[in-house]
């Protein structure tokens, strides 16, 4: 059996910061560090963070007054920030400055008295966080009648959640643009999101199934699971070994394999190890060089 690896995979610059964030916490003030919302979505950088004294919490109002709190990389809205304030937390922010970014722009379209559009996922943490800014509407793209009934010439903004799938939120935008006139739209999908669902594709030619290596509420390891099927090619979303079928490997020959862009490399190399193939060869792919700041507190 071959075993061919995409690139890019894993981690991307805004989950080695927050991982990082916490590990910093830790190590400088000592635990408990308590984290608003899993720090990134993957159960095993969850679990390994709390074994060192990281405490996973999803109200504000969980965190003991006085406590320090590090809210997660997805963003959150601004009642979660005032909570924080008002129960006198030191808070450390760990957002990745892509949502940020996204946050911003939605701050921006509502001074310009623009109607917003957010297409994403309802009840995510990233699509919660960037909703609260402003006053929006949510497109998600798994659902029917999603748009809302304005004037043809409103002015519309479309942000998007990050993480989403190049082509369902290409086709959202385009579903948008046939009713309303006056439409602008922003390219929010992170490099890492849109650099792994490429890969995924380039890979998909090569292979008889697709492992996606990740947590089941990733929502990026998810989209790269159906891109894969969207290829024709049947793809499994494991978070290890230990998930992983061998029926499903019956008289294949060819096995591509990916990782979402919170899910640390030796989870895919425990993956290759039980597969125990002849060969482990790596698509080229686009390389990464991004990377971010930690928060001022913790840069020195």
């Amino acid at each position: 059996m071959e075993v061919i690896l995409a690139a890019p995979r894993g981690f991307c610059a805004g989950v080695v910061r927050a991982i990082e964030v916490v590990e910093l916490c830790l190590i400088r003030y000592g635990p408990p560090v308590y984290v608003k919302h899993q720090i990134v979505h993957n159960d095993y950088v969850v679990s390994s963070l709390e074994k060192k004294g990281a405490i996973t919490v999803e109200e504000v109002d969980e965190i003991p007054i006085g406590a320090r709190v590090v809210f997660s990389a997805h963003g959150s809205p601004p009642e979660d920030y005032e909570s924080a304030t008002s129960r006198k937390l030191d808070i450390i922010d760990a957002t990745c400055p892509l949502v940020t970014k996204v946050h911003k722009e939605a701050i921006r379209y509502e001074s310009q008295q623009r109607r917003i559009i957010m297409i994403g996922h309802k009840g995510h943490q990233e699509v919660r966080g960037t909703m609260g800014q402003a006053p929006m509407v949510l497109m998600d793209d798994r659902e029917e009648n999603r748009l809302p009934v304005w004037d043809k010439d409103t002015p519309i903004s479309i942000l998007t959640q990050t993480t989403l799938s190049i082509d369902d939120t290409a086709q959202a935008v385009k579903e948008v643009k046939n009713i309303f006139t006056n439409v602008e739209v922003r390219n929010d999908l992170c490099y890492a999101t849109t650099n792994r669902q490429e890969a995924v594709k380039d890979l998909s030619k090569l292979v008889e199934i697709m492992f996606v290596i990740g947590s089941k509420n990733s929502s990026n390891c998810n989209r790269l699971r159906e891109v894969s099927e969207s290829q024709g090619i049947p793809a499994y979303l494991i978070n290890g070994p230990d998930e992983m079928e061998m029926k499903w490997l019956k008289g294949v020959s060819s096995v591509g394999i990916t990782a979402g862009a919170s899910t640390p490399e030796r989870l895919v190399e425990a993956v290759i190890d039980v597969l125990k193939p002849s060969e482990v060869t790596t698509l080229s792919g686009m390389e990464e060089n991004v990377s971010f700041l930690l928060p001022k507190t913790l840069r020195e």
